[in-house]
């Protein structure tokens, strides 16, 4: 009864469902709290649920479950709630993914550190890239494969037992005894994750942190099939959206866009591409540089996904380390990387090298002749002998138009590889897919990062696919647009408040074609003390903040992304894409993100009220 009761609920949701549930990728922080995150959402919800109210108006009002929609979403939670709710267990024990593969690592990541044993059974088959093999050798990751004839015969073990299973359809979980987790793997969805037991619920704050950094939840469209599946109680039925073509258009478009000399990798997030990159390059290292080090130099003040993406592999691998590269304010990053290239040449070490061109957020280019000089230089090892020569790995999604790896390009002369979030620019904000191209001296080592792409089974969806198709052709002009109206907003602050510090490219980089639609804004602060000045500065931040997204409701938005469609993203990077930096490499400055299509002049207006206000 009350299983029919939350079903025919859940039909009543999913028709009257707000349209921003399943169309947008970012969300505004004032209506987030990500201590309480997907918990805030639910509790509502419930409340609406026992309630019987399913109005559209009621739905929107829920507090945002997460700020972005690779971490989880509403439909994400709500499945994960269903799910929980058929099986009498907690929503918190319910995880869903896009990726099949990245749950079963998520629990071998935490044993690996709890220096616990883990048995991975299976009836029928495995992940169809799983490679055990490669999880050993490359990932660290110890554990045993046993196939059983039938789920409900698990043999004893003195560990963690993973039990992984393939269903058509999504309902009453029949938990073998023995088994910790229960993988449910969805064809063409992605997979759902239960955590079965009391003694096990320490894993699931490091199993999401997982899905947060190494791929992404399963994805709105896809749990909203999931959903309809289980409310129908029918089999998963997964529309035809044209892969193949669509994958070629977007694989044609990127190669227009980039001039790059290899074929572009397409994954379901940024991260999931950089993450690629990373253990593509380490069973690169493995094999090519038997028994050298391995270390990733990356900025401490970049993207904060980044920084703890690329620590979080360096914890589970004995021989990686990550080495800070300073690149914003006072230092250089040309010098920065010499520094650093030179150090640890003597070392004898593999060196790879994160970087964002801009920066973000301060969206600095450093000097790109000397840069490439750095980079191609030849440094010896203590002993004399020639050091391993460095892979450059540049995030690019600041500036996805600017060509840096064709043959005539700045970065020809050494290996590199480009990577881009493709919720950003390339998609107008419609979808979280990233890519991932090389130029030719980097080329040898696309074919390890598409193996890792694979096995994580992180691939672009069907639909981010058809997506990044429809959006791509356009980019390059949204962008040059987008880059005008931010242009004529930074000229207009520094005449309205020339006591400002702006953070922009300048003319010459933009005939360069380094046109962001990006800027961070330092506003003018006074105190006694250090620390006087640095708090009135961060309350002037959202003082600003609040009078744009209170007056310009419609357009000026307090969201973390930007290359978006339309309207003005707002955020402190601190706060928000710098979430997991180290305090004190922490920008508490505004960011801006300016579209091809907003009221220009009604955001000078607004923004002229502040400067006459303080």
């Amino acid at each position: 009864m009350e299983n029919e009761r939350m079903l025919n609920y859940l039909k009543a949701v999913v028709e009257n469902m707000p349209n921003d549930w399943l169309g947008l990728t970012t969300h505004r922080l004032d209506i987030y709290n990500e201590k309480l995150a997907k918990t805030e959402f639910l509790e509502e919800f419930d409340a609406l649920y026992e309630a019987n109210n399913s109005n559209t108006s009621s739905l929107h009002k829920i507090p945002t479950a997460y700020d972005y929609i690779r971490l989880g979403h509403p439909l994400s939670c709500i499945l994960e709630w269903a799910i929980a709710k058929q099986n009498n267990l907690q929503s918190q024990n319910a995880i869903s993914f896009s990726s099949a593969t990245i749950p079963i690592l998520s629990v071998l990541r935490k044993n690996l550190f709890d220096k616990k044993n883990t048995q991975i059974v299976y009836a029928g088959e495995l992940p169809e890239f799983f490679d055990a093999k490669i999880v050993r050798k490359v990932y660290g990751y110890n554990f045993e494969l046993k196939e059983v004839e039938e789920a409900d015969s698990l043999p004893e073990f003195d560990g963690s037992t993973i039990l992984v299973s393939h269903h058509d359809e999504i309902g009453l979980i029949d938990f073998a005894k023995g088994a910790d987790f229960y993988i449910n793997i969805l064809p063409n969805l992605g997979s759902v994750l239960v955590v079965n037991g009391e003694s096990n619920e320490s894993y699931i704050s490091d199993i999401q942190h997982v899905r947060r950094r190494e791929t992404i939840a399963m994805t709105p469209a896809n749990s909203l099939i999931a959903l309809n599946s289980l409310i129908k109680q029918e089999q998963i039925n997964v529309p035809d959206l044209s892969v193949t073509k669509n994958k070629s258009l977007v694989l044609d478009s990127i190669s227009t866009i980039t001039v790059a000399d290899t074929p572009a990798l397409v994954g379901s997030s940024g991260l999931s591409v950089q993450y690629a990159i990373m253990m593509g390059l380490i069973h690169d290292a493995i094999e090519n540089y038997k028994g050298k080090a391995i270390k990733f130099i990356v900025p401490p003040n970049c993207y904060g996904g980044t920084n703890d993406q690329a620590r979080r592999v360096a914890a589970c691998l004995d021989n990686v380390e990550v080495v800070d590269l300073p690149v914003d304010g006072d230092n250089d990053m040309v010098q920065s990387i010499d520094t650093v290239l030179t150090k640890i040449a003597k070392e004898d070490v593999v060196p790879y090298i994160i970087a964002e061109i801009p920066t973000n957020p301060r969206v600095e280019v450093p000097d790109l002749t000397a840069l490439q000089n750095v980079l191609s230089a030849e440094r010896k090892t203590a002993s004399g002998q020639i050091a391993i020569d460095p892979v450059f790995i540049l995030d690019q999604t600041f500036c996805p138009n600017v060509h840096f790896l064709g043959e005539a390009d700045i970065l020809s002369t050494v290996r590199a590889i480009s990577y881009a979030s493709g919720s950003k620019f390339p998609s107008g904000g419609k979808c979280t897919a990233g890519y991932c191209v090389a130029n030719k001296k980097g080329n040898a080592l696309m074919e390890k990062i598409e193996l890792h792409l694979s096995l994580c089974d992180n691939e672009a969806t069907d639909l981010q696919y058809e997506i990044l198709a429809k959006q791509l052709p356009s980019m390059n002009q949204r962008i040059q647009d987008a880059y005008l109206k931010t242009r004529e907003f930074v000229n207009f602050i520094k005449e309205t408040l020339p006591t400002a510090k702006i953070n922009f490219v300048s003319e010459e980089l933009a005939k360069e074609g380094f046109t962001p639609s990006v800027f961070s804004l330092d506003l003018p602060t006074k105190g006694n003390t250090e620390e006087e000045r640095e708090e009135y500065k961060r309350a002037l931040n959202h003082k600003l903040i609040n009078l744009m997204i209170t007056n310009i409701p419609d357009e000026s938005k307090y969201c973390v992304s930007y290359g978006q469609l339309k309207g003005c993203y707002w955020t402190i990077p601190a706060t928000s894409t710098q979430g997991t930096t180290k305090e004190g490499d922490k920008d508490y400055i505004a960011r801006v993100s300016l579209s091809p299509n907003m009221d220009l002049e009604l955001h000078k207006k607004v923004f002229l009220d502040f400067v006459e206000s303080n």
